[in-house]
């Protein structure tokens, strides 16, 4: 067969794919010029076909009417914050969604990234007052939430936003990837997947909560995910920006300049973050080995409670709850040598072994039994905590100075004096907080606030002097200080007879005459026998 007179003959072959006597022209090398082409070609096509159709000037204006500091802005701060913090107390993830939902912090983020891709130095600064003001008062406004709160217990939600990782940043990578394309493409009903995503406002109100009860490695993680979360998308919507072409010429002259920069911060954040994604997945692999180690150590018919280990401890620490028909007398020591062997640290265990019988789901059934009365016995420490927390917030003193009696169940504290709050307000304090906390005797010893008059009838107590005068006994016992009762001898004796077993609590003064009756503070308070 003859060659082609366009093809030289050497670019012909007699062999292809293994078979004789066919003829196909030679495969050349891809040139540069080629790949240089087609690079030109994709340019042109991006520039030409993409970029051409975008109303630039009405996006930059769009972006920019949405990143400044508004009323409506701070409002909505104000809101996604309050339901965020909310939301992380109660553990409630649908709470903390919806937070996520209102949250316009976005916005400022976003309109960060294309100032600094047009080179727009007020507009930038204008994006940073709003994204700082914003911050500072979601994370004040939590704070206040917070210290105000009877819950300040470190929940789930809340623990889950301390450690952030290398996926986190990917998060915010992705996220702000489709949250600038939607801006700019006009399609802003992405953003709402966004927010939910990148799960700006939480971490703020976790700051807040450590924040406010002085829980720094709380307070450090959290906002080390924010600045995380905000530093990723505010240079990955720079970089979307300036590839759709919201540059100007003095961008454009910078340009290699600010990527390398964007390149190095990214470096810089990823490496941290990398670690502490190692350090998470060692653990939770640390913690399947736990597991395996635990159910080797035990016959088939055992249960293994799950357990616990402190990875923090040095050496590890692990504890757990076996229930067996058969006990192990040396479990501790060799479990703990088979995993400081597999773990490369030392390891200390703890196993509490229950016997139960050798019926089938005898230990399903102990280790239920054990999980309930744990169920409720950290049910109960809750409970304890809660009130704790919610009478030194109504007495107005620290944690530490309310004292509680867990064997007879009571619970005590002196309130500081508070403007404007009479005797009868004390009282009612107590009885609030004694109603939220069945099985418990609240005591709120009130300060020596002025006591009511007393006015006795013709035919004694009415119902307002009546429950005058027990309020002057609930203040001597609480207190611990005598009474003085002052006025006729008549209207004393009625009062010191409707006291009954009580009137060794106070002292009394014949003066005057009439129904009237004044109470003060004995000079001499001291407590009866």
């Amino acid at each position: 067969m003859a060659n082609p007179p366009d093809i030289p003959a050497d670019d012909w072959s007699d062999e292809a794919d293994g078979k004789p006597g066919t003829d196909y022209p030679k495969r050349r090398p891809i040139s540069r010029w080629t790949i240089l082409r087609a690079i030109a070609e994709i340019r042109m096509w991006w520039r030409d076909g993409v970029i051409a159709d975008l109303d630039h000037v009405a996006t930059i204006e769009r972006v920019r009417g949405e990143s400044l500091l508004t009323s409506r802005y701070v409002f909505m701060t104000a809101m996604s914050a309050g339901i965020a913090i909310l939301g992380l107390l109660l553990s409630s993830p649908a709470v903390v969604i919806g937070a996520m939902l209102l949250s316009p912090l976005m916005n400022p983020i976003i309109g960060t990234g294309f100032s600094l891709a047009t080179g727009d130095a007020d507009w930038l600064r204008r994006c940073g007052k709003a994204l700082a003001a914003g911050s500072i008062f979601a994370i004040l406004f939590c704070a206040m939430i917070v210290f105000l709160s009877p819950l300040q217990t470190v929940t789930e939600e809340i623990a889950g936003r301390t450690r952030p990782n290398l996926f986190d940043l990917l998060v915010a990578l992705f996220s702000a990837l489709a949250g600038s394309y939607a801006v700019i493409r006009g399609r802003e009903g992405t953003i709402v997947g966004v927010a939910i995503a990148t799960a700006l406002m939480p971490p703020l109100a976790v700051v807040g909560f450590g924040l406010a009860t002085f829980n720094w490695t709380v307070f450090a993680g959290a906002l080390g995910l924010f600045v995380t979360n905000l530093v990723t998308i505010g240079l990955t919507a720079a970089v979307m920006a300036k590839l759709y072409g919201f540059e100007s010429d003095v961008t454009k002259r910078k340009g290699k300049l600010q990527s390398l920069v964007i390149l190095a911060v990214f470096i810089a954040m990823a490496v941290p973050l990398g670690f502490s994604l190692r350090t998470i997945a060692w653990e939770a692999n640390g913690q399947r080995i736990v597991n395996q180690e635990l159910a080797d150590a035990f016959s088939d018919r055992a249960r293994v409670d799950q357990p616990i280990v402190n990875w923090d401890s040095e050496p590890i620490a692990v504890s757990a709850s076996v229930f067996t028909p058969e006990f192990s007398a040396n479990a501790d020591s060799e479990v703990a040598k088979r995993l400081q062997r597999r773990l490369g640290r030392p390891v200390v265990v703890t196993i509490d072994q229950f016997q139960v019988g050798t019926d089938p789901g005898a230990a399903e059934q102990a280790a239920l039994a054990q999980a309930r009365a744990r169920e409720a016995a950290e049910a109960s420490e809750r409970q304890i905590a809660s009130l704790a927390r919610s009478l030194a917030l109504i007495a107005g003193v620290d944690r530490q100075d309310v004292l509680l009696d867990r064997d007879n169940r009571r619970a005590q504290a002196t309130a500081a004096p508070l403007e404007g709050m009479a005797l009868a307000g004390y009282r009612e304090l107590e009885r609030r907080l004694e109603r939220t906390a069945p099985g418990w005797t609240v005591e709120l010893r009130p300060p020596l606030v002025s006591l009511p008059d007393l006015s006795v009838g013709e035919e004694g107590l009415d119902a307002e002097n009546t429950r005058r005068l027990a309020l002057i006994r609930w203040a001597a016992q609480r207190t611990g200080l005598r009474i003085t009762l002052s006025g006729s001898e008549k209207a004393v004796e009625t009062l010191t007879a409707a006291l009954g077993d009580d009137r060794r609590w106070v002292d009394t003064r014949i003066a005057g005459s009439g129904s009237a009756v004044t109470a003060a503070w004995s000079t001499s308070a001291s407590a009866p026998n």
